[in-house]
Order: structure tokens, then C-alpha cells, then sequence
């Protein structure tokens, strides 16, 4: 059974672990047809994937399943020390969090502490690091809700301090164990001190991202079902990246290099993993927005030529078009403030100038003039695409500036 569900792609995985499916297991190990140990294993198995693959499995939620597993977890973990089954509190716990999409925020003090208990093991034999991993994971999976700092801080900071030190987990359990705690900054802001100085989050980020990306043949097009577990973990990266860019108030000198290999893995991801590459320009465009990153670095980093370069291929679609157009929207727009002090002032103006002069050789310039109104009112709506006609505009003037530039050199000769 594992093996099937490790070869199914999204849509089958999804039309397969259905309400109904769900709801026969519960009705087998209500009536002891399916022992509760051998169910949370299978159950286990199916949320791991689920995670890895990045399906969005909203029918556990409403099963009958979700809600015996529920009290299952509040009944052990009620009982005496003595009588409690800790293996099995634990087991309880990964499954649900892992195949919840809406996990009850209720019991986040049964929950944390339980799996932080296992996440903390530092044995390194290959049974305890799945252990870890898997701990890990289900704690990545919690929301973004507001949770006590005594419940997970100190316990996730020594995690990711002593991995740091001593490389002691998996590249999944590491990113896991980053994405359960950039989740907490959504309701506690002041947590930006810690991850961004204390743990350095944005060195971390790129180190692990220039691992992972080393081990992916880019050039290599594969089916989605048999995408390099790495591809996944650079793709639940990106979504951890991308939240600490949008939310990230502090300045931080690792941040050029960290957006530089945003870029690298854009420019190398374009023409066969088109989710990873869309990903990129998505974080490139949050960059864009925040004006703890300055436009120079940006310059600095590769990520304007980038995107140039992106948009000025043949084969682009809404989502590159919303994306690009959207990063030098707000480009143009930062460029155009004016500093109140007189050396801020004059930095940013040679900026302007090298940005402006590379826009105005794309022909992009004109674009955003003319198409100003239109992205503007797309931003302020939260649109995710443009229309077909802006997509089918870009096309065309790129087409007449080629043309006009050929007919010149014809002229010329």
C-alpha cells in the first residue's frame, strides 16, 4: 500500500483519500477489523506524502476520522503517566497534524510539546532521524495562529542551533523545523529579532537552498511523480523564504545573497519546473515591496535582469506577466520617492538611472507607462493574473520592437 501511494501524483492522490475513504477507516478500527497501531501507520504514511508531494487534502477534516482522532489525543494524553501510552500520543499527533489542513489551534499544548519532545532526540541512527523528521514535519504543518513563546521557542531555537553546529537532521526536518517557527512570526512580530540575528535565518535559508539546488538536474524534464525529493524541499523553502520577505522588517547584509540565489535557481528552473520558477518570481516581487531591501541590492543580486529576462522570453504566460510587471511596478515606484537626506538622495538617483537605463532598453518603460493603470488596479484588487489582452500587448510590442529594430539595420547597411 505504501508503495502505490508513494507513485501517485496529486489528482490521484486526491481522489483517492476521499471522505468516504476516511470514514471506512474509521468504522474498521471502531469495530477492531483494522488495529489502531497498524491504522496509524498506514495514516502516518499517507500524511508524509501528502506533505511531500504538497496536496491540499481538505477531506480529512470532515470526516468521522478527524474527530475520533481528536478525542483519541485528548484521552491519552488525559490518562496518568503510568497508564499513558507515549508511543501512541505521538503517533496520534503526527497523524492528525499531518493530514489536517485545519488542525484545532485548542490543542497546540498537547501537541508542541509532545512532538518539540521527540524533535529534541539527538541520536543520529537513521530510525531516530525519521523519527525527528516526521515530528518535525507535523509541526511544520500547524497554521499561523497565535501560540505562547514558552510552548516551542527555547526547545525550536536549540533544534536549529545545534543543527547548525552539528548538521545532526534531514534537509526535510531542517526546513520543517524553519517553517514551524517563521509560522509563529504571523502573530509575533517582535520574533523577527530572533530568527533574523539570533538563529540567522536568512544565512541558513541560503545555504540550505545552494545544497538542495546542487543536487537537481534542472536541465532534465521530468514527469511530477518523479520529481527529486529535493524539488519539493526547494519548493516548501520558497514558501518559508517568501513569508519572511513579505514580513520582514530587518536589514540584514545576507540578504543580497540570499535573493542572488533566488535568482540563480530561477534562471535555472525556467524551462522545465515552471512551479519553482513562478515561486522565484514571487518572492523577487515581494522583495520589490519591501524597502528594508534596497533597489540597489536588487541591482547587486542579478534579480532585475532576471526578471528581464524572464519576461522577455517567447513563451510567457499571465502568471510571469503579473509577477514581472508587478516587480518593476514597484521598482518605479520606490525609485520615484523622494529621501530626505541629501546622500540617500543621491544614491538613489545613480540607482534610478542603471535601473531606468536597463528598463529603457528592454523597451519596458514604454510598457509600464502604458500599462500603468491597468497593474495598478490589479495590485490594489489582488488580482492573481492579468487579462489575455495585456499578455497578448507585451507579445506585440516586443514583436514590432524587433521588427523595427531589423528594418533599421537593413536601412543601416
Amino acid at each position: 500500500m505504501n508503495g502505490l501511494i508513494d507513485e501517485m501524483n496529486g489528482k490521484e492522490f486526491e481522489s483517492i483519500f476521499t471522505i468516504d475513504l476516511f470514514n471506512k477507516i474509521h468504522q474498521m478500527i471502531e469495530k477492531k477489523t483494522l488495529p489502531l497501531e497498524n491504522a496509524l501507520m498506514l495514516l502516518k504514511h499517507i500524511g508524509y506524502c501528502k506533505e511531500l508531494k504538497i496536496i491540499c487534502l481538505e477531506s480529512f477534516d470532515d470526516s468521522l476520522l478527524s474527530e475520533s482522532m481528536n478525542k483519541m489525543i485528548i484521552d491519552e494524553n488525559e490518562k496518568k503517566k503510568e497508564e499513558m501510552n507515549e508511543k501512541r500520543l505521538i503517533d496520534l499527533c503526527e497523524c492528525y497534524l499531518l493530514l489536517s489542513r485545519w488542525p484545532s489551534s485548542k490543542m497546540d499544548s498537547i501537541y508542541v510539546p509532545c512532538l518539540l519532545k521527540v524533535a529534541l532526540k539527538k541520536d543520529e541512527t537513521e530510525e531516530a532521524q525519521k523519527e525527528v523528521e516526521m515530528a518535525l514535519l507535523a509541526l511544520g504543518n500547524i497554521g499561523l495562529w497565535e501560540m505562547k513563546r514558552e510552548l516551542y521557542l527555547k526547545e525550536t531555537s536549540e533544534i536549529i542551533e545545534y543543527h547548525r553546529e552539528l548538521h545532526n537532521l534531514t534537509q526535510l526536518a531542517y526546513q520543517s523545523a524553519w517553517n514551524f517557527l517563521i509560522y509563529r512570526l504571523f502573530t509575533d512580530k517582535s520574533l523577527e529579532e530572533v530568527i533574523t540575528n539570533e538563529l540567522h535565518f536568512v544565512g541558513e535559508a541560503r545555504r540550505e537552498f545552494e545544497e538542495l539546488s546542487k543536487c537537481v538536474d534542472w536541465k532534465r524534464k521530468e514527469e511530477r511523480r518523479k520529481e527529486v525529493k529535493e524539488v519539493k524541499i526547494i519548493w516548501r523553502w520558497l514558501n518559508v523564504i517568501d513569508y519572511y520577505f513579505f514580513s520582514c522588517t530587518l536589514w540584514n547584509e545576507e540578504l543580497v545573497g540570499l535573493v542572488n540565489c533566488i535568482v540563480q535557481v530561477l534562471l535555472a528552473s525556467r524551462d522545465n519546473h515552471k512551479d519553482i520558477c513562478n515561486g522565484c518570481l514571487d518572492i523577487l516581487r515581494n522583495t520589490a515591496i519591501n524597502r528594508n531591501v534596497k533597489i540597489d541590492d536588487l541591482l547587486k543580486s542579478g534579480a532585475i535582469d532576471a526578471v528581464m529576462e524572464k519576461m522577455n522570453q517567447s513563451t510567457l504566460d499571465d502568471e510571469i506577466m503579473w509577477n514581472g510587471l508587478l516587480f518593476f511596478l514597484n521598482i518605479s515606484e520606490r525609485l520615484n520617492e523622494k529621501e530626505d537626506d541629501e546622500k540617500e538622495e543621491a544614491e538613489k538617483k545613480t540607482t534610478k538611472r542603471k535601473t531606468f537605463e536597463k528598463m529603457e532598453e528592454e523597451g519596458l518603460e514604454d510598457i509600464m507607462t502604458s500599462l500603468y493603470g491597468v497593474i495598478s488596479f490589479l495590485n490594489k484588487n489582488a488580482y492573481r493574473k492579468l487579462s489575455k489582452n495585456a499578455c497578448e500587448y507585451l507579445k506585440r510590442r516586443k514583436f514590432e520592437e524587433e521588427r523595427r529594430k531589423k528594418t533599421s539595420m537593413r536601412k543601416n547597411k
